[in-house]
């Protein structure tokens, strides 16, 4: 197996690279000042470089190549910071694939390339105050009279709340129970009855927005339903791409705090010498490169496995795991390398760490991707409410 990227990725790779190098920087730094998400200004200018539909369908307004090359796209932005890349990541993992997977054809012809030309911004709707993990216990309800759907209820932790265009809102669409009775549907956020509550302040993730979502009798069209009552299965089959999004976010993080800390600890001098020269950090360095590259080919296994479809559960949860867990040790053993000046807010490591510790909680928690990964082996679902 070859793991050396093709003459069109590494082309692909470096003008996201130069692009990102040469005008992120100071926008992102602006961003983790005001807590602002990206401008819709920033957001066109992605969508000019095809950022956005790297990996939708070139029909639908995507360039339509591989969930591997947005991999690419998405690790080289994600380097300046999470903030700035999370259009990228929303569009090439996130609700915008469920849509263009799953969605009846006049929905995806009416939103998909809207997203990919940067016209419109989308996110997901999923966790409630008391279906989180437990996401088939949500009572957010949809119901069907007429042409027309009627929403009611409140989401929670919505990444994109207020600021996004549109909304995927899982929701309970008929009696049955579970998840059999779960399905999907897309609310514009014009739509009179929506509401938000008032914005998250996190740890990290600034850029990032985060509020409640309350629907009061909001009013779709019956042809903005996504998927339908039964339609569960599908939503999480696309959820394991935005696992790889995750991951990939997390290996981004990762991989830049150690780009910034082996330079450090090469310009750094110590009792007469760089910092490099002892062992003590060169074992540390050592130790954050292995478990930077296993993080990157697990990745890699699960994108390329899954080649233009989605990948198994198995190794989408197998990758997040192991990168949620990774950038955690990474930034913190970067934080520690650097001492007092890890810990200023002068310098970016103490961004990573606490940016690098938000996606093993958001996308599913680390613990719940061993689970997975568990039930993958056994080959069954295990009953968590027994």
């Amino acid at each position: 197996m070859d793991f050396t990227l093709s003459a069109e990725q590494q082309a692909l790779q470096e003008t996201v690279r130069k692009f990102a190098q040469a005008e992120l920087p100071e926008i992102a730094k602006e961003i983790e000042r005001s807590a602002n998400p990206p401008s819709h200004e920033l957001v066109k200018r992605y969508a000019e470089m095809g950022f956005l539909g790297v990996n939708l369908p070139s029909e639908l307004g995507g360039l339509g190549l591989t969930h591997f090359d947005a991999v690419l796209v998405l690790e080289e932005v994600a380097k300046i910071s999470p903030s700035v890349a999370f259009p990228i990541f929303e569009s090439c993992f996130g609700p915008t694939l469920a849509l263009a997977h799953f969605a009846p054809d006049e929905l995806r012809q009416r939103i998909v390339p809207r997203v990919c030309a940067g016209e419109m911004i989308v996110a997901v709707s999923m966790s409630e105050p008391n279906a989180g993990t437990a996401l088939t216990d949500l009572t957010t309800k949809a119901e069907i009279s007429g042409d027309a759907v009627r929403l009611n209820g409140t989401k929670r932790w919505c990444s994109g709340a207020g600021h996004a265009d549109a909304y995927v809102v899982y929701c309970r669409m008929s009696d049955a129970p579970g998840a059999k009775g779960v399905g999907a549907v897309l609310v514009e956020a014009d739509r009179a009855g929506l509401s938000f509550g008032k914005p998250e302040q996190h740890m990290g993730f600034r850029g990032i927005a985060s509020a409640d979502i309350y629907l009061d009798k909001v009013e779709v069209p019956i042809t903005n339903i996504v998927v339908p009552a039964g339609g569960f299965g599908k939503l999480m089959e696309a959820f394991d791409l935005e696992r790889c999004g995750n991951t990939t976010m997390s290996l981004a993080i990762a991989q830049s705090a150690l780009d910034y800390v082996l330079a450090y600890v090469q310009e750094r001098n110590q009792f007469g010498k760089p910092v490099i020269d002892f062992q003590a950090v060169q074992l540390q360095i050592a130790e954050m490169k292995m478990k930077v590259d296993a993080s990157r080919l697990l990745l890699y296994r699960a994108v390329v496995n899954a080649s233009q479809g989605l990948p198994s559960i198995a190794d989408s949860s197998i990758a997040k795991c192991f990168a949620n867990e990774m950038v955690r040790d990474v930034t913190g053993k970067a934080l520690q390398l650097m001492g007092g000046y890890g810990y200023s807010t002068e310098y970016p490591i103490e961004q990573k760490l606490r940016d690098g510790w938000g996606w093993g909680i958001a996308g599913g928690t680390i613990d719940i991707q061993k689970i997975n990964i568990a039930a993958a082996l056994v080959g069954r679902r295990f009953n968590q409410r027994a």
